[in-house]
Parts: structure tokens; C-alpha cells; sequence
């Protein structure tokens, strides 16, 4: 009994300084926004937000698990696809995303991190031919790939520059070069 009592808190005790360093914390976060809509392709800007918890795994890794929420002003439309004078629009809409990042401590204010995860995106069609107008809401399941540096402007507060690369179902692509601001807690 001794020996599992000592042993547990040696554990414990090896966990703590790894703890004591985890944060929660908060970004605001803006950029370029190119979707890829088979067969055609337009930019815009995206803004959001995002919220993670960030650990250490050692002295020069760490760990991330991150959900954001965002959208964006693309919007491409195309005439005359069906009938002279008809207008086809897609435009992107909210954008939900739950990520892994692993990366290493360049040093002790800056940070350099692969992420991969889930994202799920929504595209709004519109078509009207000059009598009838539709209108059609997806939601498309994807998955989520990119890379960044952060860099920490004190204790709480930090600045990331991002590259992520989303791949949604019927052949919807994003890539994104994202500017974001956030505070630690």
C-alpha cells in the first residue's frame, strides 16, 4: 500500500509543473479567405473567433485542442449558366472547426505548430432565372490541415500567423491565410 500511495504521488507530482503551465485561451482572427468551387474560384476576407486549451507535453512540445467559429464575405456568381439572363451564386457561410495542435518552443516567446481536425462549412446557392428565384443551404464535412507561429507578447497576450487548408465534400476547397490576436487565461 505504501509503495502504490508513493508511487501515485510521484506521478502526480511529475504532472503538476506540465499543469501549472496548461492555458485556456481566446482569439480573435482575421485574413484572406480563397475558396474553390469547382469549377470556379474566388477571395475574400474572413473573420472569427476561436477558443483552445494549450499544455505542455515537454519542455519544447506542446499541445493544442482549439474550436473556432468563423465566416467570410466569398461570394461567386456566374450568368447565363442555364438560360439568357439567369444569374447562379454560391456564397460561403459560418465555417465550425474543432483542431489538434502539436508544436515545438522555438523559445520562450515563440512557437511554431502543425494543426489538423474536423471542420464543417456552409455554402448558400442561389439561382434566378427572371421569373423564379431559389435559394439552398448545405453544410458540407471536412476535414482541416495547416501550420503557424505564435508569438507571445508578454504573459497573456500572443499573436499568430496561420496557413490552413480545408477539404469539404463534393469538391469544395479553402485555403486561408489567417492574422489572429488572443488573450490567455
Amino acid at each position: 500500500m505504501k509503495k502504490i500511495t508513493i508511487a501515485a504521488l510521484a506521478a502526480a507530482a511529475a504532472v503538476l509543473p506540465a499543469a501549472a503551465h496548461a492555458q485556456a485561451y481566446v482569439q480573435v482572427e482575421t485574413g484572406i479567405d480563397a475558396v474553390d468551387t469547382n469549377p470556379g474560384s474566388d477571395e475574400g476576407i474572413l473573420y472569427g473567433v476561436s477558443a483552445g486549451y494549450e499544455f505542455p507535453l515537454s519542455n519544447s512540445v506542446f499541445a493544442a485542442v482549439e474550436a473556432g467559429l468563423s465566416d467570410s464575405n466569398v461570394k461567386e456568381c456566374a450568368r447565363d449558366v442555364d438560360v439568357l439572363g439567369d444569374k447562379l451564386c454560391a456564397r460561403t457561410g459560418r465555417d465550425i472547426s474543432a483542431t489538434l495542435r502539436l508544436g515545438t518552443n522555438l523559445s520562450e516567446n515563440s512557437k511554431l505548430y502543425v494543426l489538423g481536425g474536423y471542420t464543417n462549412g456552409r455554402v448558400r446557392v442561389t439561382y434566378d432565372d427572371g421569373v423564379n428565384d431559389y435559394s439552398d443551404g448545405t453544410n458540407l464535412d471536412g476535414f482541416r490541415l495547416g501550420a503557424g507561429y505564435q508569438h507571445n507578447f508578454g504573459q497573456n497576450l500572443f499573436g499568430k500567423l496561420e496557413y490552413r487548408y480545408s477539404n469539404y465534400e463534393q469538391g469544395f476547397e479553402r485555403h486561408q491565410g489567417v492574422v489572429a490576436v488572443g488573450m490567455k487565461f
